[in-house]
């Protein structure tokens, strides 16, 4: 078959929806084999967006077959090593082995300064934004090294893991770390020919931004704002004049990431920005 990833598994973390669900597909379409994990239930702390189901991450799965691909699907939660371990040598097992990982699964909670952000908001974003990524690395690294072919692995950062924002500071912190994270994998990993880069979107248009908890973030100015009264706040934080991305406009860079097109490229931050950087 023909595909810019034709014939390669991938190990995608989040994928009930959103970003994650939209880079399953988008890899699929290239020619991929999916395994897709997501928590599928709520978050303790997380309040401000409805939790992901597992007919969420069914529909994943349907979306991906569509394009006559294979998917192994797990509900896991990012934080149990074990589970991750489990799902995805499950999901080697019945696919034929790894060759790239997308370490996408994350959350946003929490809105108030850092000297009075709760302990509790902390550990939850550090645990799965930072701890889940790099759990998700360990249990997939295994797998890509005994292949011997090689690999591509793509960390989910944010323009928080370049520069801070107010509010938000736990959330950078752990976005931050990912930076880490990515440079320290790529050292560790090259000479074995596997690449490791991060991605850094801005806002894109998923529920874990199009929620009303970031309308009043952005607008504190009005009683109950809506996605237009996003957008003027939106285009101010890019040089480009839009107010966020789709989620397609990441899973096109991580697909590049993931492919021989790529194949040179690794220890890299690739903003997916609108400039917002430039700012």
């Amino acid at each position: 078959m023909t595909g810019r990833v034709a014939g390669k598994v991938a190990f995608i973390t989040g994928a009930a929806r959103g970003q994650g669900r939209s880079h399953a597909v988008r890899l699929a379409q290239e020619g991929a084999d999916i395994i897709a994990v997501d928590i599928c239930g709520p978050i303790d702390t997380v309040d401000r967006i409805p939790p992901t189901t597992p007919e969420d991450l069914a529909e994943t799965a349907d979306l991906v077959k569509g394009f006559d691909r294979r998917i192994v699907t797990a509900e896991v939660d990012v934080r149990d090593y074990d589970a991750l371990k489990a799902a995805v040598d499950s999901g080697v097992e019945q696919l034929g082995g790894l060759d790239i990982i997308v370490a996408n699964a994350g959350i946003g909670n929490g809105g108030n300064t850092l000297d009075k952000t709760s302990e509790a908001d902390w550990t939850a974003m550090i645990d799965i934004n930072l701890g889940g990524v790099w759990k998700t690395v360990k249990a997939g690294v295994p797998h890509i090294l005994s292949g011997g072919r090689g690999g591509s692995i793509i960390l989910t950062s944010s323009v928080g893991g370049l520069k801070a924002y107010p509010h938000t500071g736990h959330y950078v912190a752990a976005k931050h770390g990912v930076v880490g994270l990515m440079r320290t994998f790529a050292v560790e990993l090259g000479q074995h020919n596997i690449r490791v880069n991060s991605v850094h979107p801005t806002n894109v248009n998923t529920p874990l931004f199009m929620n009303e908890a970031t309308m009043k973030l952005f607008r504190p100015d009005l009683e109950n704002p809506g996605p237009e009264d996003l957008l003027p706040i939106g285009q101010l934080m890019h040089t480009l004049p839009i107010g966020w991305v789709e989620p397609v406009d990441i899973s096109n860079a991580v697909l590049f990431l993931a492919s021989d097109e790529a194949r040179y490229i690794t220890g890299v931050t690739l903003p997916i920005d609108a400039g917002s950087c430039l700012k």
